[in-house]
C-alpha cells in the first residue's frame, strides 16, 4: 500500500478559457485521461509528470453557491454524482460554430458531446519514492 495525492485542481474563469487550454495541450501532445461535465463543472484531468491526476475544470455556474445549491437540490445529480464524459474537441469545434457557452455545457451534461474513445478515470499512481 502506498500513500499519495489523489489528484489537485485548478480553476478557469470560463469554458472558453478551458477549452482553448485544452487545444493548446493537445498541441503540445498531452492528452487527458479523463474529461467530465458534472454538471456543476466541466472538467478536465491530466497526469503529470509524477503520475498524479491535475484536474482543470471550470465553474458551469459561474458561482459557487450556485454550484453548491445544485449539488445539494439536483435530481440530476442524486441520480448522476460523475456527470457524463466529454469529448474537449467536439465541444471546441461546437463553441467555434457558434453554440452558445451555457447551451453548449447544458448538452454536455445531457450526454451530446461524448467521446469516442473510452476513457480511463483512474491515472497511473505515483512513480514510489526512493
Amino acid at each position: 500500500m502506498r500513500a499519495g495525492m489523489h489528484h489537485v485542481a485548478f480553476e478557469y474563469e470560463t469554458l472558453d478559457d478551458l477549452l482553448v487550454n485544452f487545444e493548446r495541450l493537445a498541441g503540445l501532445g498531452i492528452k487527458p485521461h479523463l474529461t467530465l461535465d458534472h454538471g456543476m463543472t466541466t472538467s478536465f484531468y491530466y497526469v503529470d509528470p509524477d503520475g498524479n491526476s491535475v484536474q482543470l475544470d471550470t465553474d458551469n455556474f459561474e458561482d459557487w453557491s450556485k454550484s453548491s445549491n445544485f449539488v445539494r437540490t439536483s435530481e440530476s445529480f442524486k441520480a448522476n454524482p460523475i456527470g457524463m464524459p466529454v469529448d474537449p474537441a467536439k465541444m471546441l469545434a461546437a463553441r467555434r460554430a457558434g453554440v452558445d457557452a451555457h447551451e453548449l455545457q447544458q448538452e454536455a451534461y445531457a450526454g451530446g458531446y461524448r467521446p469516442s474513445v473510452p476513457m480511463d478515470p483512474r491515472p497511473p499512481f505515483p512513480l514510489p519514492i526512493e
